[in-house]
């Protein structure tokens, strides 16, 4: 080792620290024969270790020999002498101890590599965890590791088929692709692989809740038709809806143009939502149902999604006058047709107000007694053809090839508005879904807004009033 070498670095003479020399007793140093510097590191040519002589021996009152080299001239005072000499042979002497010294041995490590660290074992981590309860059927089931990459996801439902998952790319994470069921138990068995080679596999297992009821959304309008502008969008649940807002969260509607519109409860299982006015012929219209996975309160479920797309055809307004006893049809606001009609007689009058068309049959059979008029008490059960329902209460427009005399001239049906075959052929060919007719003077009450789709009876003020918030 150099006189600069440590073991760890630090710069150190080679020669013991002082305080750390001693002498054996009855040893004394000898600086005899001992020639060049006394500086550390400097050579020299011998030295030697002498037993210390006897008293007699002596020389002088000195306790050690002199160096045998010439007197030098001026040489400083004895007692001076002896003091450097004395503090050379100790460094002379530190030096061969140092030297015939075996260096320290290396700490460990420095013999060769330090030993390399064992790679880390991968961890999985699943969501929802391990034993986790009423777990929504919509919640995100996720698998992920650090320390390592995803070999092999396996997710079964309670039959023992796969759910579909997707992996990232980067292996590191799995996603399940599907919504899962209501009161089920599923086990996700996860592999992976750490940066060894080394798997590690690990098995899960969670359960979805238990719903009080599932509620099933209908809908009107349905994906892909064309309606009228007097068509409210309608949604029916099959089970009594406690939290409306959240349902009413549930549903989005998007329209192209953008319009603004408000939802209405007609009843617990009954919502409707429409614009303040007619729409506009053209508006593309998106209606989505988000229930399934959502509490609607009360322990209550939606038992599915549901989405439709459609459009609003033209403007199509038929106004019937009671008193005139004609109908003027106007599309896109151009009179189109004018039809003489016979609307109903005093003792079953039409009703007033906006009726929206929500259903057709080309021939169908009408039974008085489903307003409470039995054939033997002046009803009836006839079978009409181009019956174009306008109501739930019974209204029609339909042929009526027995009053024709009547039409344009005396109002003689049970309610329906009457005319002849030839005209309710072109009504039931021209009008659709959600096209509007509107009666007046019918001598009748207001059209209820439940009956049908009254929904235009409604003031736009106390609409708003009719929502959740």
């Amino acid at each position: 080792m150099s006189t600069r070498e440590h073991a760890h670095g630090e710069a150190r003479w080679a020669t013991p620290p002082r305080g750390k020399a001693t002498r054996t007793a009855g040893t004394r140093l000898n600086g005899r024969g001992v020639r060049g510097a006394t500086t550390p590191g400097s050579s020299f040519h011998w030295c030697t270790l002498e037993h210390e002589p006897r008293r007699s021996e002596r020389v002088g009152t000195d306790d050690v020999v002199p160096i045998t080299t010439p007197r030098r001239t001026a040489s400083p005072p004895r007692g001076h002498r002896v003091t450097v000499l004395l503090l050379f042979a100790l460094t002379v002497v530190g030096a061969l101890l140092a030297g015939c010294t075996s260096a320290p041995s290396p700490r460990t490590g420095q013999q060769g590599e330090a030993p390399t660290p064992e790679a880390p074992a991968p961890r999985i981590t699943t969501n929802p965890a391990q034993g986790a309860v009423s777990v929504s059927p919509t919640a995100p089931v996720t698998v992920t590791v650090t320390d390592g990459t995803l070999e092999r996801v396996s997710m079964t439902n309670p039959a023992g088929e796969q759910v579909d998952g997707e992996l990232a790319p980067d292996r590191t994470s799995w996603t399940a692709a599907e919504p899962l069921g209501y009161d089920s138990t599923y086990t996700i068995s996860s592999t992976a692989a750490g940066a060894d080679g080394t798997p590690m596999t690990r098995t899960s297992s969670f359960t979805t809740l238990t719903p009080r009821a599932i509620a099933y959304p209908s809908m009107n309008p349905v994906d892909g038709q064309t309606v009228g502008v007097g068509q409210p969008l309608a949604v029916y649940f099959s089970e009594a809806i406690e939290d409306k807002q959240a349902a009413e969260d549930a549903i989005t509607i998007k329209t192209e143009p953008a319009v603004e519109g408000a939802f209405y409860w007609f009843s617990d299982t009954e919502v409707h939502w429409r614009p303040q006015e007619f729409w506009e012929p053209g508006t593309k219209v998106t209606m989505d149902i988000d229930v399934y996975g959502k509490d609607l309160g009360n322990g209550v479920y939606g038992e599915t999604d549901r989405h439709a797309t459609f459009t609003i055809g033209d403007a199509k307004i038929a106004r019937a006058d009671g008193a005139s006893h004609q109908m003027t049809v106007e599309i896109n606001g151009e009179v189109v047709r004018t039809i003489p009609i016979s609307m109903g007689e005093p003792e079953f009058p039409s009703n007033n107000g906006v009726h929206v068309v929500t259903q057709q049959h080309q021939s169908y059979e009408m039974d008085s007694s489903t307003y409470g008029l039995a054939p033997d008490e002046g009803g009836y059960v006839t079978t009409v053809q181009y019956a174009t329902r306008i109501s739930n209460g019974g209204e029609f427009v339909h042929a009526a090839p027995w009053s024709v005399g009547a039409q344009g001239e005396r109002n003689v049906s049970h309610g329906c508005i009457n005319m002849s075959t030839d005209n309710a052929r072109w009504f039931y060919n021209t009008f659709g879904k959600g096209d509007v007719v509107i009666q007046t003077n019918t001598g009748g009450p207001q059209l209820e807004p439940w009956d049908g789709f009254g929904d235009w009876q409604v003031p736009w003020e106390q609409w708003l009033a009719g929502g959740a918030s």
